[in-house]
């Protein structure tokens, strides 16, 4: 049972709809009038050091962990110096808005409209990117459901794991406050280099008086509620928050309880810094065990009153809301923040990692039931067997949690990555399914390309069959292809021009981060851009990885080719011009020729005749990828992990020839396409496995979903169990599990109220059903139901 406690903020959370503060784009938009001329460096820090002085201090009913980005428990933020011109055009309907809604007063519209927004105007990331972006990018690239990198020009970067181990717990800030001094006074020659060095350690000394202002303004405020407070056991806990507050993030933690709040401030430091995405928590069952065990031996906490603290922490994790676009949130559908959380694997040296706090995680998740953190689990050949067991327990209990990954895989794609082996087995998970280390600079979601639009326009002579705009290359018309391999050639040639757009636009967007918004804070909390004296986005951790590009559509397009090459070149059901004609009219009057089509072979079913064409594609995706390279020489990495993104990408393609109508949603990750995987899971586990997920550093997913009934039982949590142990031994990275009936999935459409924490897993991340529009739902239950292993 979970505390009455954790129980009143758990109702608060699930009941409220997110509220938008712009206290935070006041106080940094007051700072930006006062610094100009300043170093761009300087001027962000202090922005952020201004709001952490000046941001209204709350501490919610009963919270034992404290912090907040705004005067709302559940609240989002505004971050002008990235983007406001979204924000203008949507926030009168930002509670209507079909996905990932926000409330937001009158008052508080014209406010920003009159006092915060003219002052940005020609002066945010996303006016910058827009116009340097080249005119024939943009026309592929801007808001199309093609190639989409708009969370990386509307929004910070985020796609961090803070080093608590070798950084924040061993130093605390006021240890980083004295090593930048120190660095500053070694810097005695004069060059350009070490003027920037000394510019970057100012402003993370900068950046640091902050967060530190911050905790001590949390502990003012805790005690002065103590003074006020009369029930007792109130007070004590008002009193113990002002002391662990007046200790930590200053200090390093010498307790459970101050290395949690610790956590959490340095959570809310990057929030406040840039509202990012994928502000990963990293390792939490090894970093925090220490503390755990010391206080066990000492008495200081029991482990029940730990657990509860866990439990808060989740919360807090889950009440901030990462502020969005309309055209993102169809991208990244579910207030989702993918502030992962990994336990388990093995340790530096290789031994088993598993500890008591790796299963206090796992009940945390099941227990408050909250859509954060993005919990991940690493699963290793020789993992402990009450391990597997708790893990496929978590799973049968229908959250969509964890995700299950192979350590085996994680750690050599880490290898093939170039990392040292001790980093590459100390791996924890980015966002999705990244695999991940503290010391690294990445942008994991650089961006998303739309596979199955490069088969519509090798299709259709470059156009898009919605619009008939043309976005493609020149392609002939598709009557006159004589053979299969001369359409998989035009396929490929359109593939590799979307791939192309992205790297152009990716790198556009690098250049203007690096212009216009370093990222002092985070980059305290990484420790080579310490020790070098450079930003993260000069390139400053140990491991500077290139931008991941993420594939979607995989099974629906390689499902398409091997429909041509069957129906057309083979079994001559139909010619080229007949199969246009029935895309045209999006299988309008071509009724048999489209259950042709649904019964052609398809991916996710075991079958190489269908599995060997996805190999293919993803294979050249890697090889055609990776040849490029990014603003620091890092080669361009590829990926498969499905987001939301599969549907907004669906809705801007034709009707396909695997018998997929127009506008419906594309497949995500590695997963079949939805409905088509019509054998079993380890046949669908069997296809994804083929594809040589290692070289794909940026992630690969496969999501499944089985009846409950068939996990409900010890021996099927156990066959599941055995069934993932085989999976990674075939040398797959990934997979996760939806295991909510679909009786119950339709009570939830029709009776929203009554379902509020039911979560589901929507691709790389769960989230609450009911706050997923109408059409992901219904994607969601499209999937098959697997009712035998």
């Amino acid at each position: 049972m979970i505390t009455e406690r954790i129980e009143h903020a758990r109702q608060n959370y699930i009941s409220s709809k997110p509220a938008i503060s712009y206290e935070r784009a006041r106080i940094w938009t007051q700072s930006h009038m006062n610094t100009e001329g300043e170093p761009v460096p300087i001027r962000r820090a202090k922005a952020f050091r201004d709001t952490c002085r000046q941001l209204e201090v709350k501490i919610f009913d009963g919270e034992i962990i404290v912090g907040s980005v705004g005067e709302f428990r559940k609240c989002g933020i505004l971050t002008p110096e990235f983007s406001w011109t979204w924000v203008d055009r949507e926030m009168d309907n930002f509670d209507k808005r079909v996905q990932d809604p926000y409330v937001m007063t009158d008052e508080q519209r014209q406010f920003v409209r009159e006092n915060i927004f003219p002052y940005w105007k020609g002066k945010s990331l996303e006016e910058s990117f827009l116009a340097r972006l080249p005119e024939d990018t943009a026309r592929v690239a801007v808001d199309t459901g093609i190639v989409d990198n708009d969370s990386k020009w509307r929004q910070a970067v985020g796609e961090i794991t803070p080093d608590y181990e070798d950084v924040l717990f061993r130093k605390g800030f006021s240890e980083i406050i004295r090593e930048a001094r120190a660095h500053i006074e070694e810097l005695k020659e004069v060059t350009y280099e070490n003027m920037k060095r000394k510019e970057f350690y100012q402003s993370v000394i900068i950046t640091s008086e902050g967060i530190i202002s911050f905790a001590k303004r949390y502990s003012d405020k805790a005690r002065e509620m103590a003074e006020m407070e009369e029930d007792q056991k109130r007070k004590k806990e008002l009193g113990k928050i002002a002391e662990v507050c007046s200790k930590v993030p200053e200090n390093p933690p010498s307790t459970f309880h101050e290395a949690i709040q610790f956590l959490w401030f340095t959570q809310v430091g990057g929030i406040l810094s840039e509202n990012p995405l994928a502000l990963n928590i990293g390792r939490f069952d090894q970093f925090m065990y220490p503390y755990y065990k010391s206080d066990i031996a000492n008495g200081i906490m029991t482990k029940d009153e730990m657990q509860e603290l866990i439990e808060a922490l989740w919360l807090k994790l889950s009440e901030w809301v990462w502020t969005i676009s309309a055209n993102t949130a169809e991208f990244f559908a579910g207030y989702n923040q993918f502030q992962n959380l990994t336990v388990g694997g093995r340790t530096r040296d290789g031994k088993d990692a598993t500890n008591e706090l790796s299963y206090m995680a796992l009940k945390a998740t099941e227990k408050v039931k909250t859509h954060q953190p993005g919990l991940s689990v690493r699963i290793h050949q020789d993992c402990p067997a009450d391990f597997l067991r708790a893990v496929t327990h978590l799973v049968s209990r229908g959250t969509g949690f964890p995700a299950i990954h192979s350590d085996q895989a994680g750690y050599q794609m880490l290898i093939n990555a170039g990392y040292e082996p001790e980093d590459a087995r100390d791996w924890n998970n980015c966002g999705c399914v990244v695999p991940h280390f503290r010391k690294t600079g990445e942008w994991t979601s650089a961006v998303n390309i739309n596979i199955t639009a490069a088969l519509e326009f090798a299709l259709n002579k470059g156009c898009s069959r919605i619009t008939g705009e043309k976005l493609g290359l020149d392609e002939k018309d598709p009557g006159e292809f004589k053979s299969y391999e001369e359409v998989e050639k035009a396929f490929y040639r359109q593939f590799d021009n979307l791939i192309k757009h992205s790297v152009v636009s990716s790198i556009t967007a690098q250049s203007i981060h690096k212009e216009m918004v370093p990222r002092p804070f985070l980059s305290s909390c990484i420790e080579n851009c310490m020790e070098e004296g450079k930003d993260l986005v000069d390139a400053g951790a140990k491991y500077n990885l290139g931008p991941v590009l993420t594939g979607i559509g995989l099974a629906v397009t390689s499902n398409s080719l091997v429909a041509i090459r069957k129906l057309v070149f083979e079994e001559k059901a139909a010619d080229m011009n007949t199969l246009k004609a029935a895309l045209d009219a999006n299988w309008e009057g071509y009724e048999e020729l489209r259950q042709k089509a649904l019964k052609s072979p398809k991916y996710g079913n075991d079958d190489d005749y269908a599995d060997d064409i996805a190999v293919k594609m993803a294979n050249h995706y890697y090889r055609e990828g990776h040849r490029y390279k990014d603003i620091n020489g890092s080669c361009f990495n590829t990926a498969f992990m499905g987001i939301s993104n599969y549907l907004p990408a669906g809705k801007v393609v034709g009707a396909t020839p695997c018998g997929r109508k127009s506008g419906e949603p594309l497949s995500e990750g590695v997963s079949p396409f939805a409905g088509t995987d019509i054998s079993t899971p380890l046949a669908a586990m069997r296809s994804a496995a083929k594809l040589n997920q290692d070289v794909h550093s940026g992630g690969t997913l496969l999501n499944l979903r089985l009846s409950q009934e068939l996990v409900s039982t010890p021996r099927g949590q156990s066959n599941l169990g055995s069934m993932i142990q085989t999976f990674f031994a075939l040398g797959a990275f990934h997979v996760q599990f939806n295991t909510v009936s679909t009786q119950i999935l339709r009570e939830a459409q029709e009776n929203p109220e009554k379902y509020k924490d039911l979560l589901v897993r929507v691709a790389g991340y769960s989230t609450q059903f009911v706050n997923l529009s109408r059409s992901m739902q219904d994607a969601i239950i499209a999937r098959t139901a697997h009712d035998k292993f």
